[in-house]
This record gives structure tokens, sequence and C-alpha cells, in this order.
């Protein structure tokens, strides 16, 4: 499958999630996600990728919930576990390609826990501090709902982040700074715009990553039949 809903889009959550009900109709057993999402661990730099291993969804436990309404006991029980939502021994193998593809010295690999937002807007200063502060190594708009739907259909779940840009951690300066006392309009907004997102550059490391992601994602899925 190639793109998909966003719940900023204007779309339900049930909208964003359908397909992976899709996929386990199909008979699928597993899925592998992937997303671009902003730093917020300080040793990310962009072009990393994380290897997700845990997940902090705000909007769904203030009720925004793709497995809320009643249950469908087809696809899984009412209160499905998620303290092992992202496969092991998926990571693992992950881990195993990219040992073999990606030489010492290159992009790097982490794993981490990754913050769902819900978008539009890129996220504050105040925000992205409050995420790292609980734990998020990386935020951005997507793919958590469909973990969630995935594991109350039974998927075996793998997901991968491409660190696109790095979040503003510092605060917004004072107005009171004394050490902004004679600077211009032009160099006060040098100093606004540092480190600010940008959606251009979102999309151009995408781009310059997207080689590597696939090369991990079509060894990962070699690896899989040869070891089935």
């Amino acid at each position: 499958m190639v793109g998909r809903a966003h719940y900023y889009e204007g779309h339900t959550i049930d909208k964003v999630t359908f397909p992976i009900r899709v996929f386990k109709l199909l008979g699928v057993d597993t899925i592998v996600l992937t997303n671009a999402a902003g730093g917020l661990n300080p040793e990310y730099t962009v072009g990393d990728i994380v290897l997700l291993n845990d997940h902090i969804f705000l909007a769904g436990l203030a009720g925004l919930h793709p497995l809320r309404g009643p249950n469908i006991d087809e696809f899984g029980p009412r209160f499905p576990p998620l303290s092992d939502a992202y496969d092991l021994e998926l990571r693992r193998h992950v881990h195993k390609a990219w040992k073999a593809l990606i030489p010492p010295g290159g992009r790097k690999l982490h794993e981490g826990v990754y913050a769902f937002v819900g978008g539009p807007s890129y996220e504050t200063r105040a925000e992205c501090r409050l995420l790292r502060q609980i734990g998020a190594d990386v935020v951005g708009m997507s793919t958590v709902p469909e973990i969630v739907a995935a594991r109350h259909c039974g998927l075996r779940v793998l997901a991968l982040s491409l660190v696109t840009n790095t979040a503003v951690l510092s605060p917004v300066p004072r107005g009171d700074d004394c050490q902004l006392r004679g600077k211009n309009t032009r160099e006060l907004e040098v100093i606004l715009q540092e480190g600010k997102a940008n959606h251009e550059e979102v999309l151009e490391a995408s781009r310059s990553a997207a080689i590597d992601m696939q090369k991990i994602v079509i060894q990962f899925i070699m690896d899989g039949f040869e070891g089935s």
C-alpha cells in the first residue's frame, strides 16, 4: 500500500485504520509501517532511522481511539494489551539486515519511542519538551492508530521512522532577555527561525533516505521468506 489517510486531513480515525482491517481479512499476518518523524532525542540527527519499540498515544488516552465503540469480536478482544505492540523478533531481523547492508559510519539505526500528535501544525517548543520528558524519542502525525488496530487484529507489527527534522527544545526567547538588546528585527528573526520545522526540508530528507529505507525493508522481507 502506497500512502495513507491522515487524521489531520479530516479523515475519521475509523477511515485512517480501515486498511489495516482489510489486510486482516485478506489473510495478512505481518505489517511493516514507515513514517517521517521529528527527532526529539538529542542524539538523533536528520537522516537517522528509528526502529520503533513503543509509542505514546496521548490522543488515544484522551478518547480519540480507533477501538472506541462496540467491539468487533471477529477482529480481536475488547481490551487488547499493547505492552508488546512492536514485535521483538521482527526488530531483531531488522538489526541483522542493517548490519549486512549499511556500512559502519553510514546512516544510523536507533530504537525508540514514537509520540503521535494529531497535526497538522508542527509542535511548539513547550510541547516538544513535554513529549521528550515523558519518554518520546520521535514525534509524528501517523502510524500509531494503525498500530493499535493491527494489534487488535492480532497482526505482527514492525515500524520504522525516518528523522526528517530535529525538534526545537529550547524555550522561546523572552522579551526582556538582556542578550537581545540592540538586535534589529532581522537578527531577531534569525534567532527565532533556528531549527524551525520546514515541510520542504522534511520532504527532501525523506527523498534522500528513501533508498536506504527500501533496502532494509526488502532485505527484511527476503530474510523472512528464507527463514520460513
